[in-house]
């Protein structure tokens, strides 16, 4: 059974990052999608649209597929339907990508296993932007 990486080991994995891959990045605003993608490039990180025909989104270029993208990914960030996760997971592992983040809601339980077994770092059914604030930011933690 897949179980998450602990809290320190989630929060120094979102520290070393910088680029972030967003697989199903919304252009439309009220989208959850464009509203964590905007605050994890508020936080610092460059983040690299992965959508079919869309032109860009927040200011980026944005590509159809991971392997289109030029320059290095350091993490995956999914929001997808968990049925399309098989083929993403697919797609890191040939490209050698080694970080897999799958939001709130996308659980495929097949698909992760496959990517911890391919050697691939993945968080599951969590979301970024909150994990980032509650696990990585100075007042974490503080009361």
């Amino acid at each position: 059974m897949f179980r998450n990486p602990d809290p320190e080991a989630i929060c120094a994995l979102l520290r070393e990052v910088k680029t972030i891959a967003v697989v199903g990045l919304s252009p439309n605003p009220a989208r959850p999608a464009f509203r964590i993608a905007r605050a994890l490039q508020g936080f610092g990180y460059r983040v690299i649209p992965v959508r079919p025909k869309v032109e860009s989104v927040l200011g980026e270029k944005a590509y159809a597929s991971l392997a289109e993208v030029p320059e290095k990914i350091d993490l995956v960030d999914v929001f997808r339907a968990p049925e399309h996760v098989g083929p993403i997971v697919d797609e890191c592992l040939r490209l050698g990508l080694k970080r897999l983040w799958l939001q709130d809601g996308v659980v495929n339980e097949a698909a992760a296993g496959k990517a911890v077994a391919g050697g691939m770092t993945v968080v599951m059914d969590r979301c970024i932007w909150r994990d980032y604030v509650n696990l990585c930011t100075e007042t974490a933690g503080a009361d």
